[in-house]
């Protein structure tokens, strides 16, 4: 996964903050993410949603409204209206640098904010909320509840434990909305997510904005999940699984490019890195696997390792070679579990190696049988662990051979 930061004029000629991230392969699809009501594109659900979608091989721009996050500019002066043009500020940087959103995502207010800007949007083919509001008059109502004196002009308002200035415009703005219009007139799929349990917008609203929609139109209950999606992070990840599931009804993914044809042929497996970073993607017949380096050294830590896949290779083909021996012999296997470490250490005895070279790898890796066997089945096993196929090739002679292919500009 690539993320990079950017920054773009705003509605009100203030500068955004984003931050697009984008699969190691090619985008299929690209999401512009809005989030909630004094939240930003920080918040730990709205990075765990976009991760689960970059993995599924959606691009995300998220990015903080005017005020708000590393964004620019003064929030008091805000209102619904601004969120919903800076979102539209937004749409046409990505369509101007990268390209067109075909779908827009919203948390919260967020998600009212995307309902009002969708149909000013030709590029996007879907529309998604989560917890969203069905009328911005709630959030007015919650607002002046909590402080009368805003009302009156202008007061600082505790939300989530942070003051922010709040100005009557604010309070106006919303309850002149008509968000049930919009909805209705939508034209798109819409996929609303909501929890029935939401004590900060009711479940009430997913109802509401459900009835208003025109078909296509997806409800899914967030059972159990609070607003913000912070109690339990598998929320947040069921949410970007279950939305990347989703869109592709409507938008369609990419035949397979010329340079994925050829790991077809048995025996072939293609990885393809990114632009920038580690992360790279692993093709094998229809199997589509990742591969990164911890946080620590500079990846993402969005996959294993190379070192890792290479000590899954041995201990899966450990646990099939013992499998394979046991049903020949009908032996009360009962499953096979192995635990796998590399590593480097110093060689004792290296007299033939070169000065320098002196360290030899070292795979260390435990073996439990399951099942009612005896000793002399079990010590047999353990000969035959030795005896897998990728054992053998590790500890014999390997030649790697190496050629440049010329597939043109990388797609």
């Amino acid at each position: 996964m690539a993320a990079e930061r950017l920054q773009f004029p705003g509605a009100l000629g203030e500068s955004l903050a984003g931050r697009l991230e984008r699969p190691a392969g090619p985008a299929w699809a690209t999401a512009l993410f809005a989030h909630c009501f004094t939240c930003s594109k920080d918040l730990k659900a709205v990075r765990r949603i976009t991760r689960c979608l970059v993995d599924e091989g959606i691009a995300v721009l998220s990015f903080d409204f005017t005020g708000l996050g590393e964004s620019a500019g003064e929030f008091a002066d805000t209102n619904f209206t601004s969120n919903v043009e800076d979102l539209l500020a937004a749409a046409a940087f990505l369509e101007a640098e990268h390209e067109a959103p075909s779908v827009v995502i919203g948390h919260s207010l967020g998600g009212a904010a995307v309902l009002a800007a969708a149909p000013r949007l030709p590029s996007v083919k879907a529309v998604a909320t989560v917890g969203a509001p069905s009328d911005p008059a709630h959030l007015a109502d919650r607002l002046e509840a909590s402080d009368p004196a805003v009302a009156e002009g202008e007061a600082v308002v505790r939300l989530a434990g942070r003051p922010f200035r709040l100005r009557r415009q604010l309070l106006d703005d919303l309850r002149g909305q008509r968000l049930d219009e919009a909805v209705r007139g939508l034209r798109r799929p819409l996929l609303i997510f909501h929890s029935p349990v939401d004590e900060v917008v009711g479940i009430e609203h997913a109802r509401h904005l459900y009835e208003a929609a025109k078909h296509p139109k997806s409800f899914v209950s967030l059972d159990g999940a609070d607003h913000l999606l912070l109690r339990d992070p598998a929320d947040a990840a069921f949410v970007g699984r279950t939305l990347a599931a989703w869109l592709t009804r409507y938008v369609r993914r990419p035949e397979p490019e010329a340079w994925e044809e050829r790991q077809d042929e048995a025996g072939w497996v293609t990885v393809r890195g990114g632009a920038s970073g580690y992360a790279a993607e692993v093709r094998t017949g229809r199997h589509r696997l990742k591969a990164d380096e911890p946080a620590g050294v500079g990846g993402t830590d969005t996959g294993p390792t190379p070192y890792e896949y290479l000590l899954a290779g041995l201990g899966a083909c450990t646990t099939m070679t013992l499998r394979m021996y046991a049903d020949r012999k009908a032996w009360p296997l009962d499953g096979v579990t192995v635990r796998l470490a590399h590593d480097r250490v110093h060689a004792k005895d290296c007299a033939d190696c070169e000065a320098g070279q002196r360290r030899l790898d070292r795979i260390r890796r435990e073996i439990t049988l399951g099942g009612t066997l005896d000793a002399e089945q079990r010590a047999r096993l353990m000969e035959i662990a030795d005896r897998c196929p990728v054992h053998r090739t590790l500890e014999g002679e390997i030649v790697i051979e190496t050629s440049a292919v010329d597939g043109g500009e990388a797609s």
